[in-house]
């Protein structure tokens, strides 16, 4: 039986597609670069730094690690402005609750502190994770595991014991590159023949099948 369970926040609990877009193009319009929404999208889930990156690799800009870190503050602003227009995935709170009263939970995603603490707060969620690690306490991103080993240290517990819940390609491969079983959730920006293809131990069309995901779990 699992004694863990991590997940991750973009695309997983919450639908933030809308506003990560958003706030990256809204950055990215101060030094004049203006990618196509579905190349964001396509990116969501390995951090913004990194993000802003492959952006202006594409895009052919020049930039260094100053540049990077400069967007990064601007596009973590405009999220918390832009806030008001996340919602939870219909189950998500619920699924956090009742698993609560059973095994350890951690929250680990690619956004910054600020913004995951702003948003914890927000939907009163904070109070149901254990372990909470974000991009500002490593240096790596997906598809490197370091979120998923920092988070599973600070749980006390060892990959077979755990279960990632995911909804991106990078993330389903961090999960899978050390052992650890994970169940993809169809809400991101990915098909389900992307997600079949990295071979999730489970694959589930929301949080909100519950019954579906305790079986997993638990029997």
């Amino acid at each position: 039986m699992f004694k863990a369970a991590i997940f991750d926040w973009d695309g997983t609990l919450a639908d933030t597609k809308e506003a990560i877009v958003t706030s990256f193009q809204m950055a990215l319009r101060e030094i004049n670069c203006s990618p196509d929404s579905k190349v964001i999208e396509r990116l969501i889930g390995i951090g913004s730094s990194q993000t802003f990156r492959e952006i202006l690799r594409i895009e052919n800009i020049s930039f260094d690690e100053h540049l990077i870190d400069s967007l990064v503050r601007i596009k973590v602003k405009n999220s918390i402005e832009l806030s008001k227009e996340i919602k939870l995935f219909k189950g998500s709170k619920d699924l956090l609750m009742i698993l609560k009263d059973k095994i350890k939970l951690g929250l680990a995603s690619m956004n910054k502190r600020e913004f995951i603490d702003h948003l914890l707060k927000r939907f009163e969620l904070a109070d149901l994770f254990d372990v909470v690690v974000t991009a500002d306490e490593i240096t790596k991103s997906k598809p490197d595991p370091e979120i998923f080993v920092k988070c599973l240290k600070e749980l006390f517990v060892k990959p077979e014991q755990c279960c990632i819940f995911e909804d991106s390609i990078f993330g389903v491969r961090a999960a899978k590159s050390i052992g650890i079983s994970c169940i993809a959730v169809l809400t991101g920006a990915y098909n389900k023949m992307e997600i079949i293809a990295e071979a999730p131990d489970l694959i589930v069309n929301s949080l909100n099948e519950k019954q579906k995901i305790w079986k997993f779990l638990f029997q």
